[in-house]
Protein backbone atom coordinates (compact mmCIF):
# COMPACT_ATOMS: atom_id res chain seq x y z
CA UNK A 1 0.00 0.00 0.00
CA UNK A 2 1.42 3.38 -0.99
CA UNK A 3 0.59 6.67 0.70
CA UNK A 4 2.33 10.04 0.52
CA UNK A 5 5.28 10.21 2.94
CA UNK A 6 3.55 12.84 5.06
CA UNK A 7 0.96 10.30 6.12
CA UNK A 8 3.60 8.16 7.79
CA UNK A 9 3.82 10.84 10.47
CA UNK A 10 0.10 10.49 11.06
CA UNK A 11 0.42 6.76 11.72
CA UNK A 12 0.34 7.46 15.45
CA UNK A 13 -3.27 8.64 15.07
CA UNK A 14 -4.59 5.52 16.77
CA UNK A 15 -1.83 2.98 16.67
CA UNK A 16 -0.40 2.21 20.09
CA UNK A 17 -3.31 3.76 21.96
CA UNK A 18 -4.33 0.52 23.66
CA UNK A 19 -3.53 0.12 27.37
CA UNK A 20 -0.12 -1.26 28.31
CA UNK A 21 -1.71 -4.53 29.47
CA UNK A 22 -2.94 -6.99 26.86
CA UNK A 23 -6.23 -5.47 25.65
CA UNK A 24 -9.50 -7.29 26.09
CA UNK A 25 -11.32 -8.48 22.98
CA UNK A 26 -14.95 -9.52 23.40
CA UNK A 27 -15.81 -13.05 22.26
CA UNK A 28 -18.70 -13.53 19.87
CA UNK A 29 -22.11 -13.14 21.53
CA UNK A 30 -20.78 -11.46 24.68
CA UNK A 31 -18.98 -8.40 26.01
CA UNK A 32 -17.56 -8.27 29.54
CA UNK A 33 -18.97 -5.74 31.97
CA UNK A 34 -16.73 -3.54 34.07
CA UNK A 35 -15.46 -4.97 37.33
CA UNK A 36 -14.56 -2.76 39.05
CA UNK A 37 -16.38 0.02 37.24
CA UNK A 38 -14.84 3.41 36.54
CA UNK A 39 -17.95 5.54 36.97
CA UNK A 40 -19.98 6.38 40.03
CA UNK A 41 -23.16 4.33 39.45
CA UNK A 42 -25.60 7.01 40.58
CA UNK A 43 -23.96 9.72 38.46
CA UNK A 44 -23.74 7.41 35.46
CA UNK A 45 -27.42 6.49 35.77
CA UNK A 46 -28.34 10.18 35.94
CA UNK A 47 -26.23 10.96 32.86
CA UNK A 48 -28.05 8.22 30.94
CA UNK A 49 -31.48 9.46 32.08
CA UNK A 50 -30.63 12.99 31.00
CA UNK A 51 -29.42 11.80 27.61
CA UNK A 52 -32.56 9.76 27.08
CA UNK A 53 -34.57 12.96 27.35
CA UNK A 54 -32.74 14.19 24.23
CA UNK A 55 -34.15 11.62 21.81
CA UNK A 56 -34.51 12.80 18.23
CA UNK A 57 -38.10 14.12 17.92
CA UNK A 58 -38.47 13.05 14.27
CA UNK A 59 -40.87 10.18 13.50
CA UNK A 60 -39.48 6.75 14.28
CA UNK A 61 -40.72 5.41 10.96
CA UNK A 62 -37.73 6.25 8.77
CA UNK A 63 -39.85 6.42 5.60
CA UNK A 64 -41.95 9.16 7.21
CA UNK A 65 -38.85 10.88 8.59
CA UNK A 66 -37.39 10.85 5.05
CA UNK A 67 -40.59 12.29 3.56
CA UNK A 68 -40.55 15.12 6.09
CA UNK A 69 -36.87 15.94 5.58
CA UNK A 70 -35.04 14.99 2.38
CA UNK A 71 -38.25 14.13 0.53
CA UNK A 72 -39.72 17.55 1.19
CA UNK A 73 -36.80 19.59 -0.17
CA UNK A 74 -35.30 17.47 -2.94
CA UNK A 75 -36.55 16.41 -6.38
CA UNK A 76 -38.73 13.35 -5.90
CA UNK A 77 -37.57 11.16 -8.81
CA UNK A 78 -39.83 8.33 -7.68
CA UNK A 79 -39.02 8.52 -3.97
CA UNK A 80 -37.21 5.88 -1.96
CA UNK A 81 -35.01 3.35 -3.75
CA UNK A 82 -34.12 1.01 -0.88
CA UNK A 83 -35.66 -0.43 2.29
CA UNK A 84 -36.32 1.57 5.44
CA UNK A 85 -37.42 0.56 8.94
CA UNK A 86 -39.16 1.80 12.06
CA UNK A 87 -36.40 2.61 14.53
CA UNK A 88 -36.18 1.95 18.23
CA UNK A 89 -35.71 4.38 21.14
CA UNK A 90 -32.59 6.33 22.00
CA UNK A 91 -30.02 3.65 22.78
CA UNK A 92 -26.37 3.48 23.58
CA UNK A 93 -23.26 1.80 24.92
CA UNK A 94 -20.44 3.19 27.04
CA UNK A 95 -17.24 1.13 26.79
CA UNK A 96 -14.15 2.20 28.72
CA UNK A 97 -10.84 0.32 28.67
CA UNK A 98 -12.59 -2.39 26.70
CA UNK A 99 -15.34 -3.15 29.23
CA UNK A 100 -19.02 -2.20 29.14
CA UNK A 101 -19.83 0.48 31.69
CA UNK A 102 -23.40 1.10 30.52
CA UNK A 103 -25.89 -0.27 28.00
CA UNK A 104 -29.28 1.41 27.65
CA UNK A 105 -32.29 1.51 25.38
CA UNK A 106 -32.34 -1.34 22.87
CA UNK A 107 -28.72 -1.95 21.83
CA UNK A 108 -29.67 -5.37 20.39
CA UNK A 109 -32.13 -3.85 17.94
CA UNK A 110 -31.26 -3.91 14.25
CA UNK A 111 -31.77 -0.35 13.01
CA UNK A 112 -30.74 1.74 10.05
CA UNK A 113 -27.39 3.40 10.69
CA UNK A 114 -27.73 5.90 7.84
CA UNK A 115 -24.37 7.51 6.98
CA UNK A 116 -22.36 5.50 9.48
CA UNK A 117 -22.54 3.15 6.48
CA UNK A 118 -19.98 5.40 4.78
CA UNK A 119 -17.37 4.33 7.33
CA UNK A 120 -17.97 0.73 6.26
CA UNK A 121 -17.49 1.79 2.62
CA UNK A 122 -14.18 3.42 3.58
CA UNK A 123 -13.09 0.29 5.43
CA UNK A 124 -13.76 -1.91 2.40
CA UNK A 125 -11.89 0.50 0.11
CA UNK A 126 -9.03 0.26 2.60
CA UNK A 127 -9.04 -3.51 2.23
CA UNK A 128 -8.77 -3.09 -1.55
CA UNK A 129 -5.76 -0.82 -1.04
CA UNK A 130 -4.14 -3.27 1.41
CA UNK A 131 -4.53 -6.06 -1.13
CA UNK A 132 -2.97 -4.02 -3.91
CA UNK A 133 -6.17 -3.88 -5.92
CA UNK A 134 -5.91 -0.10 -5.81
CA UNK A 135 -2.37 1.10 -6.48
CA UNK A 136 -2.74 4.40 -4.63
CA UNK A 137 -5.55 6.52 -3.23
CA UNK A 138 -4.19 9.33 -5.39
CA UNK A 139 -4.59 7.35 -8.60
CA UNK A 140 -7.52 8.38 -10.83
CA UNK A 141 -10.43 6.02 -10.25
CA UNK A 142 -11.01 5.68 -13.99
CA UNK A 143 -7.79 3.66 -14.37
CA UNK A 144 -9.27 0.80 -12.35
CA UNK A 145 -12.67 0.75 -14.06
CA UNK A 146 -13.86 -1.48 -16.92
CA UNK A 147 -14.71 0.18 -20.21
CA UNK A 148 -18.46 0.39 -19.66
CA UNK A 149 -18.05 2.11 -16.27
CA UNK A 150 -15.40 4.41 -17.70
CA UNK A 151 -17.71 5.48 -20.50
CA UNK A 152 -20.81 5.91 -18.36
CA UNK A 153 -19.39 7.53 -15.24
CA UNK A 154 -15.88 8.80 -16.00
CA UNK A 155 -16.12 9.84 -19.64
CA UNK A 156 -15.60 13.57 -19.18
CA UNK A 157 -12.17 15.09 -18.63
CA UNK A 158 -13.47 16.51 -15.34
CA UNK A 159 -14.48 13.08 -14.02
CA UNK A 160 -11.33 11.40 -15.32
CA UNK A 161 -9.25 13.52 -12.92
CA UNK A 162 -11.09 12.25 -9.82
CA UNK A 163 -8.97 10.11 -7.50
CA UNK A 164 -10.00 7.63 -4.85
CA UNK A 165 -8.94 10.20 -2.26
CA UNK A 166 -11.32 12.76 -3.73
CA UNK A 167 -14.25 10.36 -3.44
CA UNK A 168 -13.25 9.32 0.08
CA UNK A 169 -12.90 12.92 1.25
CA UNK A 170 -16.09 14.01 -0.54
CA UNK A 171 -14.21 16.61 -2.56
CA UNK A 172 -14.58 15.05 -6.03
CA UNK A 173 -17.39 17.25 -7.42
CA UNK A 174 -18.15 14.29 -9.69
CA UNK A 175 -20.80 15.18 -12.24
CA UNK A 176 -23.29 12.62 -13.47
CA UNK A 177 -26.26 10.40 -12.65
CA UNK A 178 -26.16 7.13 -10.74
CA UNK A 179 -29.03 4.76 -9.94
CA UNK A 180 -31.52 7.34 -11.20
CA UNK A 181 -30.22 10.23 -9.09
CA UNK A 182 -28.16 13.09 -10.57
CA UNK A 183 -25.39 14.40 -8.32
CA UNK A 184 -27.16 17.73 -7.80
CA UNK A 185 -30.32 16.04 -6.44
CA UNK A 186 -28.70 15.52 -3.03
CA UNK A 187 -29.36 18.64 -0.93
CA UNK A 188 -29.80 20.81 -4.06
CA UNK A 189 -28.80 24.45 -4.01
CA UNK A 190 -30.46 27.29 -5.85
CA UNK A 191 -33.39 29.65 -5.45
CA UNK A 192 -35.78 27.51 -7.51
CA UNK A 193 -35.91 23.90 -8.78
CA UNK A 194 -34.96 25.24 -12.18
CA UNK A 195 -31.66 26.39 -10.70
CA UNK A 196 -30.77 23.03 -9.16
CA UNK A 197 -29.13 21.42 -12.21
CA UNK A 198 -27.12 24.59 -12.90
CA UNK A 199 -24.85 24.34 -9.86
CA UNK A 200 -21.33 25.74 -9.97
CA UNK A 201 -18.65 23.16 -10.73
CA UNK A 202 -15.22 22.91 -9.12
CA UNK A 203 -11.88 21.24 -9.67
CA UNK A 204 -11.59 17.88 -7.92
CA UNK A 205 -10.10 18.26 -4.44
CA UNK A 206 -10.86 21.97 -4.11
CA UNK A 207 -14.30 21.90 -2.46
CA UNK A 208 -15.96 19.65 0.10
CA UNK A 209 -19.56 18.70 -0.58
CA UNK A 210 -21.39 16.04 1.39
CA UNK A 211 -23.07 14.02 -1.34
CA UNK A 212 -24.65 10.57 -1.21
CA UNK A 213 -24.72 10.07 -4.98
CA UNK A 214 -20.93 10.35 -5.08
CA UNK A 215 -20.47 8.02 -2.11
CA UNK A 216 -22.64 5.50 -3.95
CA UNK A 217 -20.24 5.93 -6.87
CA UNK A 218 -17.36 5.08 -4.52
CA UNK A 219 -19.20 1.91 -3.49
CA UNK A 220 -19.73 0.99 -7.14
CA UNK A 221 -16.06 1.60 -7.92
CA UNK A 222 -15.02 -0.60 -4.99
CA UNK A 223 -17.32 -3.35 -6.26
CA UNK A 224 -15.66 -3.19 -9.68
CA UNK A 225 -12.20 -3.43 -8.13
CA UNK A 226 -12.96 -6.21 -5.64
CA UNK A 227 -15.27 -8.04 -8.07
CA UNK A 228 -17.32 -9.29 -5.12
CA UNK A 229 -20.28 -7.78 -3.22
CA UNK A 230 -19.02 -5.34 -0.59
CA UNK A 231 -21.11 -6.95 2.21
CA UNK A 232 -19.43 -10.27 1.47
CA UNK A 233 -15.95 -8.74 1.63
CA UNK A 234 -16.82 -6.86 4.83
CA UNK A 235 -18.25 -9.98 6.45
CA UNK A 236 -15.29 -12.22 5.66
CA UNK A 237 -12.46 -9.80 6.34
CA UNK A 238 -13.78 -7.62 9.17
CA UNK A 239 -17.12 -8.58 10.71
CA UNK A 240 -16.40 -12.29 11.14
CA UNK A 241 -12.94 -11.80 12.68
CA UNK A 242 -14.28 -9.25 15.18
CA UNK A 243 -17.11 -11.55 16.23
CA UNK A 244 -20.02 -9.52 14.90
CA UNK A 245 -23.47 -11.07 14.84
CA UNK A 246 -25.13 -12.60 11.81
CA UNK A 247 -27.99 -10.10 11.95
CA UNK A 248 -26.53 -7.03 10.23
CA UNK A 249 -27.49 -6.39 6.60
CA UNK A 250 -26.12 -3.96 4.00
CA UNK A 251 -28.70 -2.98 1.39
CA UNK A 252 -28.54 -1.26 -1.97
CA UNK A 253 -31.31 0.02 -4.21
CA UNK A 254 -33.82 -1.62 -6.50
CA UNK A 255 -31.98 0.21 -9.30
CA UNK A 256 -28.39 -0.60 -8.26
CA UNK A 257 -27.90 -4.02 -9.85
CA UNK A 258 -24.98 -4.58 -12.19
CA UNK A 259 -23.69 -7.51 -14.20
CA UNK A 260 -20.14 -8.50 -13.32
CA UNK A 261 -18.40 -11.65 -14.53
CA UNK A 262 -21.74 -13.01 -15.73
CA UNK A 263 -23.46 -12.52 -12.36
CA UNK A 264 -26.06 -10.03 -11.20
CA UNK A 265 -24.67 -8.19 -8.16
CA UNK A 266 -26.14 -5.38 -6.13
CA UNK A 267 -24.02 -2.31 -5.55
CA UNK A 268 -24.79 -1.21 -1.99
CA UNK A 269 -25.48 2.33 -0.88
CA UNK A 270 -23.37 4.46 1.43
CA UNK A 271 -26.29 5.49 3.63
CA UNK A 272 -30.04 5.63 4.01
CA UNK A 273 -30.69 8.86 2.13
CA UNK A 274 -33.03 7.09 -0.32
CA UNK A 275 -33.32 3.96 1.81
CA UNK A 276 -30.85 1.11 2.11
CA UNK A 277 -27.46 1.24 3.76
CA UNK A 278 -26.30 -0.65 6.84
CA UNK A 279 -28.95 -2.12 9.16
CA UNK A 280 -27.09 -3.07 12.33
CA UNK A 281 -27.22 -3.27 16.13
CA UNK A 282 -25.40 -0.99 18.53
CA UNK A 283 -23.33 -3.98 19.68
CA UNK A 284 -22.02 -4.64 16.18
CA UNK A 285 -21.36 -0.93 15.67
CA UNK A 286 -19.34 -1.07 18.90
CA UNK A 287 -17.21 -3.94 17.60
CA UNK A 288 -16.47 -1.97 14.45
CA UNK A 289 -15.51 1.11 16.48
CA UNK A 290 -13.47 -0.98 18.91
CA UNK A 291 -11.42 -2.34 16.00
CA UNK A 292 -10.32 1.22 15.24
CA UNK A 293 -9.75 1.98 18.93
CA UNK A 294 -7.31 -0.93 18.93
CA UNK A 295 -5.42 0.34 15.90
CA UNK A 296 -7.01 -2.12 13.45
CA UNK A 297 -5.94 -5.17 15.49
CA UNK A 298 -8.15 -7.93 16.80
CA UNK A 299 -6.63 -10.69 18.91
CA UNK A 300 -3.27 -10.55 17.19
CA UNK A 301 -4.64 -10.09 13.68
CA UNK A 302 -3.95 -6.79 11.88
CA UNK A 303 -7.25 -6.52 10.03
CA UNK A 304 -6.90 -2.89 8.96
CA UNK A 305 -3.52 -1.44 8.07
CA UNK A 306 -2.40 1.29 10.51
CA UNK A 307 -1.43 3.42 7.51
CA UNK A 308 -5.03 3.27 6.31
CA UNK A 309 -6.30 4.32 9.73
CA UNK A 310 -3.85 7.22 9.71
CA UNK A 311 -4.98 8.26 6.24
CA UNK A 312 -8.64 8.00 7.23
CA UNK A 313 -8.05 10.35 10.16
CA UNK A 314 -6.00 12.90 8.24
CA UNK A 315 -7.85 16.21 7.71
CA UNK A 316 -9.00 16.87 4.18
CA UNK A 317 -7.56 20.03 2.56
CA UNK A 318 -11.09 20.96 1.53
CA UNK A 319 -12.54 20.36 5.01
CA UNK A 320 -10.17 20.14 8.01
CA UNK A 321 -12.94 18.59 10.10
CA UNK A 322 -13.33 15.61 7.79
CA UNK A 323 -11.06 12.71 6.89
CA UNK A 324 -12.24 9.79 4.79
CA UNK A 325 -15.96 9.07 4.73
CA UNK A 326 -17.42 9.14 7.32
CA UNK A 327 -14.68 10.21 9.70
CA UNK A 328 -15.53 13.47 11.45
CA UNK A 329 -12.50 14.82 13.28
CA UNK A 330 -12.87 16.52 16.64
CA UNK A 331 -10.42 19.27 15.76
CA UNK A 332 -10.61 23.03 16.16
CA UNK A 333 -10.03 23.74 19.84
CA UNK A 334 -13.10 25.09 21.63
CA UNK A 335 -15.03 25.04 18.33
CA UNK A 336 -14.67 21.32 17.81
CA UNK A 337 -17.92 19.31 17.47
CA UNK A 338 -17.57 17.67 20.90
CA UNK A 339 -15.57 20.04 23.15
CA UNK A 340 -15.77 17.63 26.10
CA UNK A 341 -13.99 14.90 24.12
CA UNK A 342 -10.31 14.98 23.24
CA UNK A 343 -9.07 16.40 19.93
CA UNK A 344 -7.98 12.92 18.90
CA UNK A 345 -11.60 11.77 18.93
CA UNK A 346 -13.17 10.53 15.72
CA UNK A 347 -16.94 10.54 15.20
CA UNK A 348 -18.51 8.15 12.71
CA UNK A 349 -21.75 9.99 12.10
CA UNK A 350 -25.08 9.10 10.52
CA UNK A 351 -28.43 10.85 10.24
CA UNK A 352 -30.69 10.47 13.18
CA UNK A 353 -28.15 10.87 14.93
CA UNK A 354 -26.32 7.55 14.83
CA UNK A 355 -22.81 7.88 16.24
CA UNK A 356 -19.73 5.80 16.95
CA UNK A 357 -17.45 7.99 19.07
CA UNK A 358 -13.85 6.76 19.35
CA UNK A 359 -11.63 8.61 21.84
CA UNK A 360 -8.22 6.89 21.96
CA UNK A 361 -6.88 9.39 24.50
CA UNK A 362 -9.44 8.22 27.06
CA UNK A 363 -9.65 4.65 25.70
CA UNK A 364 -13.36 5.40 25.43
CA UNK A 365 -15.89 4.10 22.92
CA UNK A 366 -19.47 5.32 22.71
CA UNK A 367 -22.27 4.13 20.46
CA UNK A 368 -25.23 6.47 20.55
CA UNK A 369 -28.37 6.14 18.47
CA UNK A 370 -31.22 8.60 17.84
CA UNK A 371 -29.83 11.54 19.82
CA UNK A 372 -31.19 14.88 18.66
CA UNK A 373 -27.95 16.89 18.45
CA UNK A 374 -24.27 17.27 19.30
CA UNK A 375 -25.07 19.45 22.31
CA UNK A 376 -26.78 16.50 24.01
CA UNK A 377 -23.90 14.18 23.07
CA UNK A 378 -21.31 16.60 24.43
CA UNK A 379 -23.27 17.09 27.64
CA UNK A 380 -23.32 13.31 28.07
CA UNK A 381 -19.54 13.11 27.57
CA UNK A 382 -19.06 15.92 30.10
CA UNK A 383 -21.29 14.06 32.56
CA UNK A 384 -19.24 10.90 32.05
CA UNK A 385 -16.05 12.79 32.83
CA UNK A 386 -17.62 14.16 36.01
CA UNK A 387 -18.76 10.66 37.02
CA UNK A 388 -15.26 9.12 36.83
CA UNK A 389 -14.13 7.80 40.20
Amino acid sequence: MRFPACLAVAAAFMVGTAPAAEPYYPPRHEWARCAPCAFDPAQLAQAVRTLQQAENPAPRDQAIAWAQSFGSREPYFGGLLGPTAVRGPLSGLVILNGKVEAAFGEPDRIDMSHSVTKSFVSAVVGLAVQQGRIASVDEPVVRSMPRDVQDEHFGSSKNQAISWRHLLQQSSDWQGTLWGRPDWADRPTGATPEDWPRVARHEAGSTHEYNDVRINLLALAALQVLRRPLPEVLREQIMEPIGASNAWRWHGYTTSWVELDGQKLQSVSGGGHWGGGMFISAWDMARFGYLYLRGGQWQGQQLIDPAWIAASGTPSPANPGYGFANWYLNRGGAKRPLPSASERTVIHRGNGQNLIVVDPEQDLLLVLRWVKDDAAVDAFIAALKAARR
